[in-house]
């Protein structure tokens, strides 16, 4: 009663398992054929492709091995040495990748460096508009320009004078000024995006990958 289950089971699995890996060898092989390993952005991309796409083929040669156990038990068949040895490339392939994401990682740190000095030059440049729209001068000097322009009647009081400059500051530039800290807290943030995703989602992802292909190629060779 037990077997037949087992048995419909295992070709499911099998299959499953086998379509994850040829879909990940797909997800390559359109990159295999605009080989470029010369250039940096194509070596990148690939590495990329081949972390991202990994998990994929780590859960495939699982559901296969699982299939096979479920038909032959703990024996060791011709299909347990294609899984093993599947994974064990893909276990190279992993540990290749991590001094490649640590260069790319370094060398992201380095263009956030870059971004950081101009983002400060920014901010600072910003912080000296945010406290010249608090000086009484720079009023005057709005004053002096709307005069000239028009804008203010001379015949105005003082207080009017007054009044429209600060209705410009707040209709004009305290926006302006809001706008520009938005776009460099924007800047701030895909700066660290950048480099987190780079240290985590790539370098960190392939050590993990890299481990558990290991374990797997134990597993099914052992």
């Amino acid at each position: 009663m037990s077997s037949t289950p087992s048995g419909r089971l295992a070709p499911l699995l099998r299959w499953l398992g086998l379509t994850l890996v040829v879909l990940m060898g797909l997800q390559l092989f359109g990159l295999l054929l605009s080989w470029n390993w010369d250039l940096e952005p194509f070596r990148q991309l690939f590495i990329d492709r081949l972390v991202g796409e990994a998990p994929m083929a780590l859960v495939g040669l699982l559901l296969m091995l699982t299939a096979q156990r479920l038909e032959d038990g703990a024996g060791r068949s011709p299909f347990r040495w294609l899984v093993g040895v599947l994974a064990a490339l893909l276990a190279l392939a992993m540990v290749a990748a991590v001094p490649l994401s640590i260069s790319a990682e370094n060398a992201l740190v380095e263009q956030a460096q870059q971004q950081d000095a101009a983002i400060s030059q920014q901010a600072a440049q910003l912080e000296m508009q945010r406290q010249q729209v608090e000086s009484p001068a720079f009023v005057d000097q709005l004053i002096a320009e709307a005069e000239k322009e028009g804008r203010i009647p001379a015949t105005a009081s003082a207080e009017e004078k007054n009044q429209k400059a600060r209705e410009f500051i707040d209709t004009q530039i305290r926006p302006q000024l809001k706008q520009a800290e938005q776009q460099l807290a924007q800047a701030r943030l895909g700066r660290d995006l950048a480099v987190q995703q780079r240290r985590f989602g790539g370098t960190g992802r392939a050590v993990v990958l890299a481990i558990a292909f290991v374990l797997l190629t134990l597993v099914a060779l052992v």
